[in-house]
């Protein structure tokens, strides 16, 4: 399994949620990392869906 992390900020550059999920690949994590948002409320807010690696699977400003 690999640690995928999400970040939400709110527009003044204030974090307000940050989650580690684990998923077998970057296909999972994705749908992992939107139904999160979706849960939280967070769709329109200023987030970053992060790989192990670094690249960016879910970004929204």
């Amino acid at each position: 399994m690999k640690v995928y992390k999400l970040t939400v900020f709110e527009k003044t550059g204030e974090k307000i949620f940050e989650e580690s999920v684990e998923a077998l690949n970057d296909s999972e994590a994705k749908g992992i990392g939107e139904k999160l948002l979706e849960e939280k409320g967070y769709v329109e807010k200023t987030h970053r869906f992060t790989s192990p690696t670094g690249k960016l699977l879910l970004f929204h400003i």
